[in-house]
């Protein structure tokens, strides 16, 4: 949809599709109030400046609409096959293997069981590896620093889902 169509919606159908985006009820609120917006930078700007003043708890409303990373079967078909994905960016790509696959899956469960919310990144392009590498980057961390790192992974993800529904002509 245009950012007009998007500024021309009700309240509701606006809230619903910023819901999409981030479930954070605050920021979705926080936005529609902000609305109608002058462009899609401004747009992500204001999420963006919204999400910095919102509490933990709005943050975990965030992340518990993630779905969770979980048994190694799920993980092992989302990374089927990194090599055809990165093909163009490195040519000596893998698929991702069943250790580092059952390495995710248990350093996943250890981390939603130490912080109480699952680990959240920003994972587009990453492979396996990568994530493996982040994940076992974060987990001694300590609460406070992984609930901010988790939040700035979130607004990521959010500021991505924005500008895929909003096009730009």
């Amino acid at each position: 949809m245009t950012l007009d169509e998007f500024n021309q919606l009700t309240d509701e159908q606006a809230r619903v599709q910023l819901l999409s985006c981030c479930a954070a009820e605050r920021w979705a609120d926080a936005m529609l109030a902000q609305r109608p917006f002058a462009s899609l930078h401004t747009l992500c700007e204001q999420a963006e400046s919204i999400w910095q003043h919102l509490t933990e708890a709005d943050y975990l409303q965030a992340f518990e609409a993630h779905p969770k990373i979980g048994d190694v079967s799920s993980l092992r078909e989302k990374y089927a096959n990194t090599k055809a994905i990165a093909a163009n960016e490195q040519s000596g790509a893998q698929q991702a293997s069943e250790q580092t696959l059952q390495r995710l899956s248990e350093l996943n469960h250890s981390y939603e069981q130490k912080f109480g919310f699952i680990f959240i990144v920003f994972a587009t392009g990453k492979s396996a590896q990568q994530m493996l590498a982040l994940l076992e980057q974060r987990i001694d961390n300590e609460r406070d620093q992984e609930v901010a790192n988790a939040a700035a992974n979130q607004m990521q993800i959010t500021d991505l889902r924005l500008k895929k529904l909003i096009q730009e002509k």
